[in-house]
């Protein structure tokens, strides 16, 4: 079986992110690294010096084991406080699965 990576762009709301993206940060090295499958996760802002963001603050990759692990971490409660986190705290999030 083929690894999947999941990609998650985001764009904090307002002027700056308020601390967001560290908080999002914490919780993804908490809560991420639990759920059966997940072999990375890594996250932060771009440190690129081309500008070419379009606009996104902020990127988490989760690389998983096969499809199964992906489609398991989506309802796991270990994702909930990640997702929940990013949803209250962006104003866009982009969201893309690229399997090996």
């Amino acid at each position: 079986m083929a690894g999947v990576t999941h990609v998650v762009l985001v764009t904090w709301d307002g002027d700056g992110d308020g601390g967001y993206a560290a908080r999002a940060d914490g919780l993804c090295r908490e809560h991420l690294p639990r759920i059966d499958g997940v072999e990375s996760v890594h996250s932060g802002p771009s440190i690129s010096t081309e500008g070419l963001e379009g606009g996104f603050d902020w990127m988490l990759t989760v690389r998983f084991r096969d499809r199964d692990a992906l489609a398991a971490y989506l309802p796991h409660s270990e994702h909930r406080p990640v997702a929940e986190h990013i949803g209250a705290g962006s104003s866009r999030v982009v969201v893309f699965d690229v399997e090996d």
